[in-house]
């Protein structure tokens, strides 16, 4: 771990990656002194870092306990998370594409995680990065859309991050980044109708690929 300006976000990176990729499992102990250790570093970066992660849900810290993976979402959890998201975002879709502009588009293009697409990059690390990046790009729809408590509901749920811990799969990076670029296709084009039918789409076949997780 390099001592840099922004060690306690490399803290946080390196756990967040681990927790995406399933390198921590889910409801694995985690330690503090370990991590540390690990890291080379003092406890004051893992613990602002772990505490970061409990506030996105994806790390749980009991009383006279310490730290742990959070518990993977139960398939029922799964069907409901991804019910909502299909009564919520396809409309959402539909009304950002009708208030469109060309600097929106371009904010949507940056978010969308075309950049994990590029090689060199270890493919775990690859994977965390899309997990956030996609996490951002939904979350950028919604908030075109102009619904806050809508945004502010699936935020609230850690819906992305807890949906990629199912699975470790390249597959879920490269068909995801194809249907992100048919939801911009139609976006650029101002046609509310295909970015409702491109976003369900894209929700439909999320679930479809990592309902195996539950096999």
């Amino acid at each position: 771990m390099q001592r840099a300006t922004g060690l306690g976000e490399e803290v946080y990176q390196a756990i967040f990656a681990r927790l995406m990729a399933l390198r921590v499992p889910p409801g694995a102990r985690i330690t503090v002194d370990g991590l540390a250790r690990e890291f080379n570093v003092s406890q004051t970066p893992v613990r602002e870092a772990l505490s970061r992660l409990e506030s996105e849900g994806l790390v749980i810290k009991t009383h006279l306990v310490g730290y742990s993976a959070a518990p993977q979402i139960s398939h029922r959890r799964f069907t409901e998370l991804y019910e909502l998201r299909l009564l919520l975002e396809p409309d959402a879709a539909a009304k950002a594409a009708a208030t469109m502009t060309d600097t929106v588009l371009q904010e949507l293009t940056e978010a969308a995680g075309m950049m994990s697409r590029a090689g060199g990059a270890d493919e775990r690390a690859r994977y965390a990065q899309f997990a956030r990046e996609d996490a951002a790009f939904h979350d950028k729809v919604l908030t075109v859309a102009g619904n806050e408590m809508i945004r502010e509901t699936l935020a609230h749920q850690h819906t992305h991050f807890h949906i990629f811990r199912l699975m470790f799969h390249s597959r879920v990076t490269e068909e995801a980044l194809g249907e992100h670029a048919a939801i911009l296709d139609a976006f650029a084009r101002r046609d509310p109708d295909e970015a409702a039918r491109a976003m369900r789409a894209h929700i439909e076949r999320s679930r479809d690929r990592l309902l195996p997780a539950f096999n």
